[in-house]
């Protein structure tokens, strides 16, 4: 004889079973299921059926009782099966909290033997400079952020100065419009208000091919800088090889004491001379190459050992590559330097800078849109800009970086917070990003 069924009839069964979880829930409709007999399902069909249905209930049933629910007894009631034995107790997961208070212990890198270099930048009335404090990188031995090995220095920020009005995005010039054509306001700015902990002012105005600015009048911008701010900072010259080395030198001499860092010995320039004027007037070298381990191991082994700079006076920029445009190429080469100093090799054991105001030369971080008219829609450049500084500077952070070369202070604000968070200096805060974004693109 054939049995129907409406699904009227089925909702009234699950409430009589007083599940809790369906509590609340009604089945709307309503058909007729013809379940067994001539006229209806196929006997094989509804038995197969049938049988599907069932394992479907036995699995559900599982996942209650991993939930905790005595399953076993709710289908004892309905099928009038009398007592059940009772199942095995399912073991219980510990708790997240007592996973994180439990203690372990993690296995030492047995290969990283060596601590890499302390170098300090800036000099107080101590040690014969104005400075007001100092900054110190290095001394780590492992990379960065690791639990088991102590990392002496948290990572600092220099924010870049211009002895000269120059062409940057509109994100950045509008925090620097009422200081552009000052570099000694410039530098205070950007201590005051942006809380830089170091400054770097680039000399760009003295490249033959821009304003060929004499090194002597370039050393007066310089001198301003000191006097405006307290700060260690960092002298960058034009790039131009031919012209650097005198710039460095005159701008090392009118500095001297302050334990500056000039910027930079590469290969392709007089390295020697510029090493000199650090040695003579008491300042640091950073040594400059490009994305080339062995380009920057013979650099540093050059002003080692035929420059006779000390190991502490010397830090390293192996050029960063932005966001899209090499970075992964910039980490892969600064990780495999630090790991390498790490390993024991003494022409790699110094600390790193990066010069990540490089993230604005890539397109994507203040074109207005994509130039492919078939491309996705790469949202406002206002914010774009600066998250291109931090994503950059924040990966190279991680493959053991020291310090970093910055421009926009909402980049800065936000890098800072995250590294320092990571070391362990301060407690986070809350980052709103549009505290120095302007409203105009």
């Amino acid at each position: 004889m054939t049995k129907k069924m409406k699904l009227s009839q089925l909702s009234d069964i699950l409430q009589d079973l007083d599940v809790e979880s369906l509590e609340g829930v009604t089945i709307e409709g309503d058909i007729e299921l013809n379940i067994t007999g001539g006229g209806g399902l196929n006997p094989a069909l509804a038995y197969a059926l049938g049988n599907e249905i069932s394992q479907i209930s036995l699995h559900m049933a599982n996942i209650g009782r991993m939930l905790g629910f005595p399953a076993e007894q709710l289908f004892a009631s309905a099928f009038g099966l009398g007592e059940m034995p009772q199942p095995e107790a399912l073991p219980t997961s510990p708790k997240i909290q007592e996973l994180l208070a439990s203690k372990f212990e993690v296995a030492k890198v047995d290969n990283w033997k060596n601590p890499i270099q302390e170098v300090t930048l800036g000099a107080t009335s101590g040690d014969g400079g104005s400075r007001k404090s100092t900054v110190t990188i290095g001394g780590e031995n492992a990379l960065p952020y690791y639990f088991d090995a102590e990392m002496p220095h948290r990572n600092y920020v220099t924010m870049d100065v211009f002895d000269m009005p120059i062409g940057m995005a509109k994100a950045v010039k509008g925090n620097y419009e009422d200081v552009i054509n000052d570099p000694a306001e410039w530098a205070k700015k950007v201590v005051r208000d942006f809380n830089a902990d170091m400054v770097t002012i680039h000399l760009i105005s003295t490249d033959p091919l821009i304003n060929d600015t004499p090194a002597k009048e370039a050393a007066k911008v310089v001198e301003d800088v000191l006097q405006a701010v307290d700060v260690p900072i960092v002298i960058g010259g034009s790039g131009n090889p031919e012209k650097d080395p005198e710039v460095l030198e005159r701008a090392a001499e009118v500095a001297e004491g302050e334990r500056v860092l000039l910027a930079s010995a590469s290969l392709n320039l007089d390295y020697e001379r510029i090493a000199k004027a650090a040695m003579d007037y008491g300042h640091n070298v950073l040594s400059w190459t490009q994305l080339e381990i062995n380009a920057q191991k013979e650099l540093n082994r050059k002003l080692m050992k035929q420059c006779n700079v000390p190991r502490e006076r010397i830090v390293m920029d192996p050029t960063t590559a932005a966001l899209g445009y090499g970075l992964d190429y910039a980490y892969t080469n600064m990780e495999r330097i630090r790991l390498a100093g790490l390993m024991g090799d003494d022409e790699l054991t110094f600390p790193m800078s990066s010069g990540t105001t490089n993230a604005w030369g890539a397109r994507e971080a203040w074109m207005v849109s994509s130039p492919l008219n078939q491309d996705s829609d790469w949202g406002p450049r206002e914010y774009r800009g600066p998250i291109w500084e931090i994503v950059t500077g924040l990966a190279l952070s991680l493959a053991g970086n020291d310090m970093f070369m910055m421009m926009h202070p909402t980049s800065v604000q936000v890098l800072k917070e995250i590294t320092q968070t990571l070391y362990g200096s301060i407690e986070s805060e809350e980052i709103d990003i549009t505290n120095w974004i302007g409203a105009e693109v």
